[in-house]
């Protein structure tokens, strides 16, 4: 396992994390809670120190089944815990509330489900265009003041935005998605590197296109957000899995390895990237993890791995469907 420092947490992080959105039992079809725990519990037997998940995913029941693996487990001092905050299921829509209020609630019930009195790192899930960047940031900053977290992070943000908020408080890590399909974050990975902050990739596996385990016949669950990913429609679905299907023999026959262990390896290539995260609920899923260490992915390969894409989709989107939803403007009123 490779290694890396984040801002302000004392243990070095590994990195490859472990995601857990899927482990909420929302927007992926059905999860199996002791399956989950067993995921959990193999990924810190093969090195990986870092969690990453969320009260969002299934409304706390991510963060539930963590806090039960991790008490099982033991060893919470070697552990790195990260969460987030600032979205709110409102019936099946999730929207974005990052008030002072609203972030000083869920820390208590964030730490009550995840069964710990302090969080390695505390994250905005995205930016809430009701709440000034300013509050937004000095809540966050009065949470590690008061000891409740140790390090200040932001997912989804611009760089414009991660500016104002590093006005207010240290920021010591962004989360954008990332991936050989999905590159509109390079710029926000370049500051992040220009100004020593730590980067968070998630969906490095591009919603399970590049474990290439996906196929033209694969049928996903009524709630299984991919049945509204513009990549899984037609005609780009057809366009990803011809360039899927080339990525796969790039890695067999250039290095020996698996289309998701290519895929992991190009993520944690990348200038400026310190941790990539794997998502899965699977504890045999983990198992490719050996492959990613140990080489590496050179300039001639990574001309080849864009030349695919250029041949292969001819149609690309990026990941903007999974924005959730911005409040009634009417709603900013009782904030200001």
């Amino acid at each position: 396992m490779e290694h890396v420092s984040i801002p302000d947490i004392p243990i070095k992080a590994s990195r490859v994390g472990l995601g857990t959105w899927a482990m909420g039992g929302v927007s992926w079809g059905h999860t199996d809670d002791d399956e989950s725990i067993r995921t959990i519990h193999s990924a810190l037997d093969r090195g990986i120190n870092l969690i990453d998940t969320a009260p969002a995913y299934g409304d706390g029941h991510a963060e539930e089944v963590v806090g039960r693996a991790l008490a099982e487990r033991g060893g919470r001092e070697r552990l790195i815990i990260a969460t987030k905050v600032g979205l709110e299921w409102r019936g099946n829509t999730i929207f974005r509330i990052a008030t002072r209020e609203r972030i000083f609630e869920e820390i208590d019930a964030s730490l009550r489900r995840l069964q710990t009195d302090y969080l390695d790192l505390y994250q905005v899930h995205w930016p809430d265009p009701l709440v000034p960047i300013e509050e937004t940031a000095a809540a966050m900053l009065e949470l590690k003041q008061q000891g409740k977290i140790r390090a200040i992070g932001v997912s989804n943000y611009s760089v414009e935005e991660m500016e104002r908020f590093r006005c207010v408080a240290p920021l010591a890590s962004a989360q954008p998605p990332y991936n050989i399909f999905e590159r509109t974050a390079e710029d926000i990975i370049a500051w992040c590197e220009a100004h020593g902050v730590a980067t968070l990739a998630y969906e490095v596996l591009c919603r399970g296109l590049l474990t290439g385990q996906i196929h033209p016949d694969t049928r996903f669950a009524e709630d299984d957000l991919r049945r509204t990913d513009p990549k899984f429609q037609p005609p780009r679905f057809a366009q990803y899995l011809a360039a899927v299907q080339r990525l796969e023999e790039f890695a067999r026959n250039r290095y020996g390895k698996s289309l998701l262990a290519l895929a992991v390896r190009w993520a944690l290539d990348q200038p400026g990237v310190s941790v990539v995260l794997w998502g899965t609920r699977h504890p045999n899923r983990l198992e490719p993890l050996n492959e990613v260490f140990g080489w590496r992915i050179d300039a001639a390969a990574n001309a080849q791995i864009d030349r695919i894409l250029s041949e292969t989709v001819r149609d690309p989107v990026g990941p903007e469907f999974m924005a959730p939803s911005v409040r009634p403007a009417t709603e900013a009123h009782a904030i200001f």
